[in-house]
């Protein structure tokens, strides 16, 4: 019979230098293949790139704008009267001409008959003096009379017939202030608040209401001459080279009708140093209001030869803006660019950028200058594909990558 007795302790204490003396040749020995290979290398970052290519864009400035009515007018009353009846409604559409106000027509109307009857008898006294200075010329003929005589009733002919000529126009006014006391509008547009109500007396030249023209629509704006110069493709701004205006609303659409310049300053404002601008929009459903704050952008031409980037892959830097590119031998190269106004989504990039330039548009923040990229096209590259049941690649049944 084999009885197992378990080790002496004098042989544990033998053995155990020889096992630290393995470990300690096992460590130095790893330790100088880690010396000898260096730091693992650093893994290429997949990143999505953009080939730039040159394009043409249309170049624009926008500015801070308001709306006003192509015309707003004060309706004033040319004669003053008693008002008997308002004929319009507050807030209506009203055509040129309509009656807006009736003021009290009796003062007007006995001034008109005044003014008749003094013509009538301006005419008659004008007949009479006419038939007096006809029968004393034949008399001075005759020499019956003297020249003196006769040279009196021509003087008295000619005042008659001064005498008719004021009484005619002292009618036409009586007949005016009598068309005036209607008060009617001037112009086509939508009426304001009644400035007065019936009963009350207006003088002569009263506001009684507004009516404002609401088409077309006037905006009005202003932009520095630095602005309007840098938006221009030759670097200088020509109002008759602007190909339009448009307008975006408060909730940040844009106005479905293009307006047109129809106003630009001949001097710059020596207080403000802005050009003051103005536009016309057709307005004929009525959906743009005068004093709506809104945002005018002035198209003033096209650039050839400049690229478009996504706003994100552009980074603001103390030294301006930057974009990172994949260099040749696939390495982050920062590049310094001089950018434009935005186009939509992507920025204007004007200078610093050349055809095939390729940018980096994601995974930004960890790209380095220097660090080595995995560049790919938009659409591809890692996780572009969707992986099929299984755990197989898209496209790969899964039962093959089960055989793999």
């Amino acid at each position: 019979m084999i009885v197992h007795r378990p080790p002496q302790p004098h042989s544990l204490r033998a053995s155990l230098p020889a096992l630290v003396l393995a470990a300690t040749v096992l460590s130095a020995c790893s330790g100088k293949d880690q010396q000898a290979g260096g730091p693992p290398p650093m893994q290429a970052m997949p990143v999505t790139v953009l080939e730039m290519q040159p394009t043409r864009v249309a170049t624009s400035v926008e500015a801070v704008a308001q709306t006003e009515g192509a015309r707003e007018v004060e309706i004033r009353a040319r004669v003053g009267g008693i008002v008997i009846k308002r004929l319009y409604d507050e807030g209506a559409a009203v055509k040129a001409g309509q009656p807006l106000f009736q003021l009290d027509r009796a003062p007007f109307e006995v001034a008109v008959a005044q003014a008749r009857a003094n013509l009538a008898q301006s005419r008659a006294r004008g007949e009479q003096a006419e038939r007096e200075a006809a029968r004393l010329k034949g008399l001075l003929a005759e020499q019956a009379i003297s020249q003196r005589e006769y040279d009196t009733a021509a003087s008295d002919k000619t005042a008659a017939v001064a005498a008719v000529q004021a009484a005619d126009a002292a009618l036409r006014q009586a007949e005016l202030n009598l068309q005036w006391s209607t008060v009617t509008a001037p112009v086509a547009g939508t009426t304001g608040r009644a400035a007065i109500s019936e009963g009350n007396l207006v003088s002569v030249n009263g506001l009684v209401t507004t009516v404002v023209q609401l088409n077309p629509m006037w905006v009005r704006f202003s932009l520095s001459d630095a602005e309007l110069n840098a938006a221009t493709p030759d670097g200088r701004f020509k109002p008759n080279k602007v190909r339009g205006v448009e307008l975006i609303l408060p909730d940040g659409s844009t106005y479905p009708i293009r307006g047109k310049l129809n106003f630009s300053a001949s001097q710059v404002s020596p207080t403000l140093g802005t050009v003051q601008l103005r536009a016309e929009f057709a307005n004929p459903d009525g959906a743009l209001l005068p004093g709506q704050f809104v945002r005018a952008r002035l198209l003033t031409g096209e650039r050839d030869g400049v690229f478009k980037v996504p706003q994100q892959a552009v980074m603001q830097t103390d030294r301006g803006a930057m974009v990172m590119l994949a260099s040749a031998d696939n390495k982050v190269e920062p590049r310094p660019v001089k950018t434009g106004p935005w186009a939509g989504s992507d920025w204007v990039i004007l200078d610093g950028l050349k055809a095939g330039d390729k940018v980096i548009i994601d995974n930004l923040i960890k790209a380095r200058p220097g660090a080595p990229v995995a560049p790919h096209a938009p659409g591809e590259g890692p996780g572009a594909k969707a992986a099929a049941p299984g755990g197989a690649p898209a496209g790969k049944p899964a039962t093959d990558a089960a055989k793999g």
